[in-house]
């Protein structure tokens, strides 16, 4: 026991494990975060119904988005952002690896007769030779991904970008970074058995790493059966170091904002969004 307890409170290296697709394929936990998604009056895995209007509002307007434009959206979900702007007649792709949201965001479609071309994969393998005029990554996706996974993506954001093309996504500031704290706490059937239909004790750790800016909460699922272990990894930023980032990749930022909704830069942000474009 003493050992077991050893490792569950192990701080790894910084995106030393990567557990995303255990997360989405699971048939539990990809439910529960569907229901998430849809409950319109929470930001857990989704922004909430007013925020979402506003940010998709926002995005029209500025981008100037009409019939004959093209987007993209990575990590769509059920669709919240892509069926918005499917009904204002934009040509729309989206991306998500589960495949539960991707058939939720198809029906939906479906439904209301709205032409939306969806793909089921993990958008770090995704390929196309289509360019985009606007490519959005919205809820702060990027900052769960690796140094190599985050350049990845922006290799991949300016080979699909038109010349004039732009990107919108937003990320965790340095204010975040500093209002969390390390801690390890367990609890009985967490989240309302988030985890699992059964029974289970989750430990969370948390840990944070200064030097790279990164907080982790470690989830350790121990069942009956079986324990799993789901590593949540939040790369935060200052404005500068994002930039730096961007620079880094061939693209640069041309424009800051609180939020994905257009709203003024504050210092005080937990988040900031940007627009990117090819330098």
């Amino acid at each position: 026991m003493f050992n077991e307890l050893v490792e569950i409170n192990k701080r790894p290296e910084p995106f030393e494990y990567y557990t995303a697709s255990e997360l989405w394929a699971d048939e539990h936990t990809s439910r529960k975060m569907l229901e998430y998604h849809l409950d319109e009056s929470k930001d857990v895995s989704s922004r909430n119904i007013h925020f979402i209007n506003r940010s998709v509002e926002w995005i029209i307007s500025h981008f100037n988005l009409n019939a004959d434009s093209e987007v993209i959206d990575f990590g769509c979900g059920p669709g919240l952002y892509t069926t918005r702007f499917a009904r204002n007649k934009i040509k729309t792709t989206g991306i998500d690896f589960s495949g539960r949201s991707i058939e939720y965001a198809s029906d939906t479609a479906k439904k209301e007769n709205l032409c939306i071309n969806y793909i089921n994969t993990n958008y770090l393998e995704y390929e196309t030779s289509n360019k985009f005029d606007l490519i959005t990554m919205i809820m702060c996706d990027y900052c769960a991904l690796s140094p190599d996974q985050r350049k990845t993506m922006l290799n991949k954001f300016k080979k699909i970008l038109k010349p004039d093309g732009a990107i919108v996504l937003d990320v965790y500031s340095l204010n975040f970074y500093n209002n969390r704290e390390e801690s390890a706490v367990y609890e009985f059937n967490q989240l309302s058995n988030f985890w699992s239909a059964d029974d289970y004790y989750s430990f969370q750790n948390t840990f944070k790493y200064d030097r790279e800016k990164v907080v982790l909460d470690k989830y350790t699922i121990i069942e009956k059966s079986r324990m799993r272990v789901f590593y949540n990894w939040l790369q935060c930023y200052s404005v500068e170091a994002l930039k730096t980032e961007f620079e880094e990749n061939g693209l640069e930022i041309v424009e800051v904002f609180s939020d994905a909704a257009g709203s003024e830069y504050r210092s005080d942000s937990l988040e900031f969004a940007i627009v990117g474009k090819i330098i």
